[in-house]
């Protein structure tokens, strides 16, 4: 944009325009083509990524009747790129394609600090899940979803620590996720004459000043995923992340999982924040299964009183062949 004092007024301020435009597309379609979080505010602005399509197309707008090349071209640049990922991560499908051992229902919430507990016992009376995951859940809201589950294990903690993964099958208590600031509990189930291994997942957040500890607790996730061996495995909840964010896409890699919403067709809708001036624009809120399933049908469900949608997955257990 050097020797812009050159050009006509409307045509620098095009240019002018277009430049300032292209800024934050640029900075983060780049750490995300690199597979880098980067640093504040980076992690934020990629959890909006499908959306900064929209100030690079203007900026392609703007730059065109600028008539500077360079502009226009690093402008057409950055709108392909982004536009390239907002196509969904990972294949459409598993290799599960033997007979099926058995099915499983599956319901991942976060209650806002208990606040949802009675939206989430409505849901789970209409959808009748064979197992929840819920996030944000403290020993009042386990108790009151405790009168519909028979079985679960929980991390009893005030607030947002809470949480809990409840069966109406036998579940069989594993220890918390070591290490992690909130409650990761997890469990085992018996599918089809098979053990199938439930943790539920909530990292915490990429606050500002906290995205280390973010990154941290995506890598517990992700160790506890590639130690796994390759048994059947659903971890599942609030990951705090998309898949536009690449310490999330290492939890899928290191332990071959398969986002659920991908392979349902439900890629890129939006789980969080409900409530909002805005419609849910980020899919933070994930089912994450082992190449031993396969998808029957995925649905967000709204969640009065929380600032996240429930996700409810109807899920396949299948002999590999």
């Amino acid at each position: 944009m050097a020797a812009n004092h050159h050009l006509p007024p409307l045509r620098r301020a095009a240019a002018w325009a277009a430049g300032l435009l292209l800024l934050a597309p640029t900075v983060v379609t780049g750490c995300r083509l690199f597979g880098t979080d980067a640093v504040t505010p980076v992690p934020q602005l990629l959890a909006l990524l499908p959306w900064l399509a929209v100030p690079a197309g203007l900026a392609l707008l703007a730059a065109l009747p600028a008539r500077r090349p360079a502009l226009t071209v690093w402008a057409g640049a950055v709108l392909a790129v982004t536009l390239w990922f907002t196509q969904p991560y990972g294949p459409d499908g598993t290799p599960a394609r033997g007979p099926v051992d058995g099915r499983l229902r599956v319901l991942a919430a976060n209650v806002h600090l208990g606040d949802a507990t009675a939206g989430l016992l409505a849901l789970v009376r209409r959808e009748r899940p064979d197992v929840l995951f819920v996030s944000e859940c403290d020993p009042a809201c386990t108790r009151a979803l405790g009168a519909h589950f028979r079985y679960g294990t929980q991390v009893a903690a005030a607030g947002s620590a809470g949480s809990a993964v409840l069966g109406t099958v036998p579940l069989t208590a594993q220890p918390a996720l070591p290490g992690s600031t909130l409650g990761m509990p997890g469990a085992t189930v018996r599918v089809g004459g098979r053990d199938v291994t439930l943790r539920l997942a909530h990292p915490m957040p990429p606050l500002p000043g906290g995205i280390g500890l973010w990154r941290h607790e995506l890598g517990l996730l992700r160790d506890f995923a590639a130690a796994h061996g390759g048994r059947p495995l659903v971890l599942a909840g609030d990951f705090n992340a998309t898949q536009d964010h690449a310490a999330f896409r290492s939890v899928l890699d290191a332990g071959a999982l398969h986002d659920a919403a991908r392979l349902g067709g439900a890629s890129r809708t939006g789980s969080w924040p409900r409530g909002a001036t805005l419609p849910p624009y980020a899919q933070i809120d994930h089912v994450l299964v082992s190449a031993d399933f396969s998808v029957r049908g995925v649905r967000f469900l709204d969640l009065p009183r929380s600032d996240h949608r429930a996700l409810l997955v109807d899920l396949d257990l299948r002999t590999r062949p």
